[in-house]
């Protein structure tokens, strides 16, 4: 069986006059939704299925299907998808494909399926008959473009309320200052620009001059400079960040640390709806003190700038100022994500509109495409939670199955470091990782023994069979078995 695809990302789909872009819901979680009368079927994102862990069948015949980028085998369906267009419930059967940004393609099969009619002029959709549906896309670059955003908020209990929680970009300045308060004492620190290939210079190029365009930065003659350096995203891109370890260093925190993650994970018991909120396009909007922005400055190829506003990758989080008052209680915030948990519902709709309520009374706008609302479980920390318990997050643990056996030390630090996060669900960890850690002792000669490579190979094999644990019910009575040789 054999499928086509004309677009798989987003930004080639966005400058393609045959087809028509759009945010909406799919069983209840925001999605960016491409009608496609040039796609055979319709495709569901594979990134999308495993970040909601949305149910999939074996399909009966694989489909191969072509695409401008080569072909692309697809073997899985994602049955009854719900789609909510305009306050209109579409059910559809959706082939898991790989994708660039795009989360669902609506293809010929569900046109026909709902007699839906594509306008290329007026970039418009309708579905004329049974279920009357209309939309209407506007240009990226409109003002209005926001409006698809919207369309999906109100499809989102709670977050329908806050409709303005959805703007991506937000140029009002808020009363919030950012401080960067220093270490008494501390001199301005500067790093040389690491190195970067030709790709990486002019990805560098073209996001300075947009942050630039924005105001979010300005030349600079700070005696301060951090390098930057690019972390790749999920859809292949490169994000430009700074290098602010340095000032992180010798900046003075806030009282609001970041919490144990055993701790955290004790505060989420018994909780059974959860929901994510990003705040990293929020942070934009909030204004650096004047005599802190000198301390923002990052040094490039193309000069020394400055920061005006918010970087990511600066400490204290303004977050924890916001939110405070809720700690522990239903809210746990972490750099720029907050998780919102509840017990049920009923609660979590309360609590969801306290926070939302927090983030508008000091005007942070959170990004919807990266947020999450009323999930049955959750990725967080590299973990899965539910209300059965904590697992390990497959995708995660994925670097611990392909880690190949270390060859020195600094490899071995580096792998006990990852496995040791998940220690946790690892019955006698200390014990089995014991001919691993004694390399790692000052003095020791690296000689990789059988004990080495079976301590290796037998952690990576509990890890991948990690066990579901069960979060301590406080209420409950104790058993406590000690060992009488300590």
């Amino acid at each position: 069986m054999r499928g086509r695809v004309n677009h798989v990302g987003v930004e080639e789909a966005q400058d393609a006059p045959d087809v028509i872009l759009g945010m909406f819901t799919a069983n209840s979680h925001p999605a960016t939704i491409l009608f496609d009368c040039g796609a055979s079927h319709s495709f569901i994102a594979t990134q999308f299925v495993a970040r909601f862990n949305l149910p999939m069948s074996m399909m009966k015949n694989k489909m191969i299907v072509s695409s401008p980028g080569g072909d692309m085998l697809a073997r899985h369906l994602c049955p009854k998808i719900s789609i909510i267009i305009r306050g209109v419930e579409f059910l559809s059967n959706l082939i898991v494909l790989e994708s660039k940004g795009l989360d669902i393609i609506l293809g010929m099969d569900w046109l026909s399926k709902y007699n839906g009619v594509i306008d290329c002029a007026k970039k418009r959709c309708k579905g004329p008959g049974g279920k009357i549906v209309e939309y209407q896309a506007v240009p990226s670059n409109a003002p209005e473009a926001h409006l698809n955003q919207i369309n999906a908020v109100a499809e989102i209990k709670v977050v329908n309320e806050f409709p303005d929680k959805s703007c991506q970009v937000c140029h009002q300045i808020v009363r919030l200052n950012f401080v960067i308060e220093l270490i008494p004492g501390t001199a301005p620190i500067y790093k040389r620009p690491y190195r970067m290939d030709a790709n990486q210079l002019a990805e560098l190029k073209e996001q300075i001059q947009e942050l630039l365009d924005k105001g979010y930065i300005r030349p600079s003659t700070s005696p301060w400079g951090a390098p930057v350096i690019f972390v790749p995203k999920k859809d292949g891109t490169q994000r430009m960040c700074i290098d602010y370890r340095a000032l992180n260093d010798v900046t003075v925190k806030n009282k609001y640390p970041l919490p144990r993650i055993d701790d955290l994970f004790d505060q989420l018991k018994g909780a059974s709806v959860f929901s994510k909120i990003d705040l990293r396009s929020g942070y934009h909007q909030l204004k650096i003190r004047a005599s802190d922005i000198p301390k923002t400055a990052f040094v490039s190829r193309y000069g020394l700038y400055e920061f005006t506003v918010m970087s990511f990758g600066l400490t204290n989080a303004p977050a924890y100022f916001i939110l405070h008052g809720i700690f522990d209680k239903f809210v746990v915030v972490l750099i720029d994500d907050i998780l919102v948990f509840s017990i049920n519902e009923e609660e979590h709709e309360k609590h969801l509109r306290m926070v939302l309520q927090k983030l508008r009374k000091n005007q942070l706008y959170a990004k919807l495409s990266k947020c999450e609302f009323w999930l049955l479980e959750v990725s967080f920390l590299g973990h899965i939670i539910s209300k059965g318990g904590i697992s390990v997050d497959p995708s995660k643990i994925k670097a611990v199955q392909d880690w190949v056996a270390p060859q020195n030390v600094s490899e071995i630090r580096s792998f006990l470091g990852l496995a040791g996060y998940y220690r946790r669900f690892v019955k006698n960890f200390s014990k089995i990782a014991q001919p691993l850690s004694k390399l790692l002792s000052k003095g020791t000669t690296f000689e990789w023994t059988n004990k080495c490579q079976f301590s290796f190979e037998e952690l990576k094999k509990r890890l991948t069979t990690a066990p579901v644990l069960i979060m301590p019910d406080v209420q409950k009575q104790f058993t406590v078995y000690c060992d009488a040789s300590r």
